[in-house]
């Protein structure tokens, strides 16, 4: 039997879920300044180069930042809901001969 994850209860998931949105909410922010930060070094050491290496920096900052974020976030919901500690592991019988 897989025992239930306490994301199962919908008022402990609305709970984990509004925390998750405001964790990104919070790294969307800090993304977009370091991001304009980031083009602002640029231009100040190299001056007006192509416009193609602004954009580039500026996508490949703001999707690295984005998608650290979100999988570390989602992380830390499976952890702190205790989700991770609902799992059914069928193997431990076995690891354990």
């Amino acid at each position: 039997m897989v025992p239930r994850s306490p994301l199962d209860d919908p008022e402990k998931a609305a709970h984990a879920w509004a925390r998750y949105r405001r964790i990104m909410r919070w790294m969307m922010l800090l993304t977009v300044t370091l991001v304009v930060g980031s083009l602002w070094v640029l231009y100040r050491s190299n001056g007006l180069v192509s416009i193609h290496m602004y954009i580039a920096a500026a996508l490949g900052i703001g999707f690295t930042m984005l998608l650290t974020s979100a999988l570390m976030g989602l992380l830390f919901l499976s952890s702190g809901t205790g989700h991770d500690d609902s799992i059914a592991d069928n193997l431990e019988e076995e690891r354990n001969r």
